[in-house]
């Protein structure tokens, strides 16, 4: 996995909102739902005490060890699992609760080095990274607290199903000489097991009805203890919109600069030399008819030309069809052009600012452009939605992967042109493919 940020499970802008998780409806669909639920919790109490408890104690050992050297080497290695154990957290708990998590951890700065100089600086910043010191403190919880927020929804079904049985006569082999307390019932007749049975149904009922929001209440600990404070969110987002003010000014003096230089070089010159074709055939009219009439077919050709030169460039600033037809039709203009089939997704209520639509769509362009010349890809698809507060493009192709964001690289420039609206690209391109490139920008659509 490349790129700055993987939905979900990394950070995806500064959203501290969390959705619901989506429930079934109709047709027990909420029972299915609360089974699942009891299930995924049952796993996640598993791993909070197995893994949040080995690798909290595994932290503190590597952290001790410190002074000795030992654990200038053994740290890093403990806090990249556990940031690896924090990180499927936050995937669970997007894809079943509907809760992000942003990941904020401080890149590892390049030229480090190797050997022990290098160990050291590298065990130095993970260890001065804040993110470190919430992923600690949330293992501890993690392994306590958070191990029972996850087991309960598991407890209530399984409680509800203890009910059923009784009734079914579990009672007889419970072994014990008095009765066997269910609740408040005690049980020791087949009628008072009976009654235990209708007590457990309704337990069950309810208990599938309400563990899905249990398993939430364990990922909203979660987010409590794994996300950023809200003034360091605050101070973090300030510091990105001044990045990106400085980015879009730099990109608008290069856009400028683009369109002076494509003037300069194609249109203008054209236009110069059919100038001077016509002061040369007023000068030839009467004396060679001839050449005066192919300078004038020479300087129709070139006025063709520098037309079609200008409608290239507006294109360039803001296609036509974008204007026209929004961006859905814009990308399906753009996909026809390419040498690659692509297939074309769109499902927009509505269309949003001028803007966004044009940063998405020379973003759309430039992720295409990229997977044609690098990618060998033999299908491309394009997949636009609105989820209610961000338009979502998704670009995959089936090529041989390996994208990635970095300096120099055409989805350096997406990820700033998305920055100035606050939005976010995320890539995912395996080598050998496919690759996959998620972008997503926060509008209103009109």
């Amino acid at each position: 996995m490349t790129g700055t940020g993987t939905m979900g499970t990394q950070g995806t802008g500064s959203g501290r909102g969390t959705g619901g998780a989506v429930q079934g409806s109709g047709g027990g669909g909420w029972v299915r739902e609360g089974l699942l639920a009891a299930v995924r919790g049952f796993g996640v109490a598993l791993t909070a005490l197995v893994g949040s408890l080995v690798l909290f104690v595994l932290t503190l050992l590597s952290l001790a060890f410190v002074p000795l050297g030992i654990g200038l080497f053994a740290t890093p290695v403990v806090l990249r699992l556990v940031r690896a154990h924090a990180g499927r957290r936050r995937l669970l708990a997007a894809r079943w609760a509907g809760i992000r998590i942003p990941e904020a951890y401080r890149p590892l700065p390049a030229g480090t080095g190797g050997g022990f100089v290098g160990q050291a600086r590298r065990c130095a910043h993970l260890l001065k990274d804040p993110a470190t010191w919430r992923d600690v403190p949330w293992l501890f919880v993690d392994l306590s607290a958070g191990f029972l927020t996850a087991l309960l929804p598991a407890v209530v079904v399984a409680y509800g199903v203890e009910g059923l049985l009784l009734g079914a006569g579990l009672w007889r082999v419970a072994g014990d000489p008095g009765p066997y307390w269910y609740t408040a019932v005690p049980v020791d007749s087949q009628a008072t097991g009976l009654l235990a049975a209708g007590v457990g149904l309704v337990v069950l009922v309810v208990g599938l009805r309400y563990v899905p929001a249990l398993l939430r209440g364990h990922f909203v600990l979660t987010k409590a203890l794994l996300d950023r404070p809200l003034e360091t969110e605050l101070n973090e987002r300030i510091d990105r919109l001044t990045e990106t003010r400085h980015d879009a000014l730099d990109a608008s003096a290069a856009e400028l600069r683009r369109i002076e230089r494509d003037l300069h070089d194609g249109a203008q010159a054209r236009l110069v030399a059919m100038g001077m074709d016509l002061g040369t055939i007023e000068a030839l009219v009467e004396r060679d008819p001839a050449q005066a009439k192919a300078l004038l077919a020479r300087a129709r050709r070139n006025s063709a030309e520098a037309l079609d030169e200008l409608r290239d460039l507006v294109r360039g600033i803001h296609p036509p069809v974008l204007a026209e037809r929004g961006l859905g039709d814009a990308v399906r203009a753009l996909a026809l052009r390419l040498p690659v089939p692509v297939e074309v997704s769109v499902d927009l209520p509505g269309r949003a600012d001028a803007p966004v639509e044009s940063a998405a769509y020379f973003a759309v362009n430039e992720i295409l452009t990229n997977a044609v010349k690098h990618s060998a890809a033999t299908l491309i698809r394009v997949d636009i939605a609105y989820t209610g507060v961000m338009l979502n493009v998704t670009v995959t192709d089936d090529g041989v992967g390996g994208a990635r964001i970095g300096a120099g690289s055409g989805l350096s420039g997406v990820e700033r042109r998305l920055g100035t609206f606050d939005g976010i690209l995320a890539v995912s391109s395996p080598a050998g493919g496919p690759t996959v490139v998620t972008l997503e920008i926060p509008c209103v659509l009109s």
